[in-house]
Parts: C-alpha cells; sequence; structure tokens
C-alpha cells in the first residue's frame, strides 16, 4: 500500500513500525456546535482506510481525540448561558449520531482534551523551559523563531503563514507568527 508523505511530498510504501501492526490518528472535533460536511468526509476517509487496513490482515488502533475545552466552547456557552461541560456534551452527542449515521464505526480510542490538561500544562511548562514558547499576562506563546523547520511540513514559509494570518498579532507577541 502507498500513502503520501507530507514532509517529503512523494508517495511511499507504508512501513509499520511493528509488523501487523498500524496506528491512526485522526484529529477529531472541537465540540461547541453541530457537526458539518467536513467532519464527516474526514470520518468517513478514515474509516474506510481502517477497514481497509484490516482487510489487509493488520491489526489497527485508530484514535480520534475529543477537544471539549477551547474558546469556541467558552464563547457558545457564554452566548446560550450554559455551562461548558453542557456545550460539549451535547455537541459530543451530535457528533457520535453523526458517526454513527454515516456507517463508521468507534475508534479504538478516543481521549479527550479535558482529561489531559495536567499533561499539557507540563508539555507547555517544557517548552518554556527549553526556550520554545513564553508567557505574557497569562497567555502562552510558541516562538517561531526558535524552531528553524516551522512551516516545513505544510510547505509553507514563516512569512506566507503571517502574510494569510487572521488574527493581529497584538501587543502581546514578540514576533507576529508566534
Amino acid at each position: 500500500m502507498q500513502v503520501y508523505n507530507t514532509l517529503t511530498r512523494t508517495h511511499e510504501p507504508l512501513l509499520p513500525q511493528a509488523d501487523g501492526k498500524v496506528g491512526l490518528y485522526l484529529c477529531g472535533p472541537t465540540v461547541q456546535s453541530e457537526p458539518h460536511m467536513g467532519h464527516g468526509r474526514s470520518s468517513v476517509a478514515f474509516d474506510v482506510l481502517w477497514r481497509y487496513l484490516e482487510w489487509l490482515g493488520n491489526d489497527v488502533v485508530f484514535v480520534r481525540n475529543v477537544t471539549d475545552v477551547d474558546d469556541k466552547i467558552i464563547a457558545r456557552a457564554t452566548e446560550t448561558g450554559r455551562t461548558t461541560d453542557e456545550v460539549a456534551a451535547e455537541a459530543f452527542e451530535a457528533f457520535t449520531a453523526g458517526y454513527t449515521g454515516l456507517g463508521n464505526r468507534p475508534p479504538t480510542v478516543e481521549p479527550r482534551a479535558t482529561e489531559h490538561i495536567a499533561q499539557m500544562v507540563a508539555l507547555i511548562e517544557e517548552l518554556i523551559k527549553r526556550g520554545h514558547a513564553y508567557a505574557v499576562d497569562g497567555d502562552v506563546y510558541f516562538s517561531v523563531a526558535s524552531f528553524p523547520d516551522y512551516g516545513k511540513l505544510s510547505g509553507n514559509s514563516v512569512e506566507d503563514l503571517v502574510a494569510g494570518n487572521r488574527i493581529e498579532p497584538g501587543d502581546k507577541k514578540r514576533a507576529p507568527a508566534d
């Protein structure tokens, strides 16, 4: 089976790290509102890939995360007078129903962001310690200049990313791309 390697921009054979064992990861939904066609497309694509890899004889572990804490969820809770937990739970239920309606199997593992806050904080602290991030007035920014290969995977230069930025850099950032 050939897969597309985004980093090298080439098709390459799929070479599992362990023979007959394949791991799939899909960045799942941020659960602040109803699912849309894009969510359905990605979930169907991964479900088909998962089934095909199993058909080929592989043992597949499929992980799809759920972002259940986010500025969008907080904003939706504020505008509707509900808690963030209520907003996330209602939207998660809608996503689950949508995935099931498309005939998708539930993932092998479905971690939620709120279950891993301590690990996120530890990672952020480590990034700050190593000089890859910095804190200003309670916000933390990744220092793009600290990572020379930033943008390599997407094929964009830092200048291209800044030019297409939808958010004003503000006074807090050391650099517009941070």
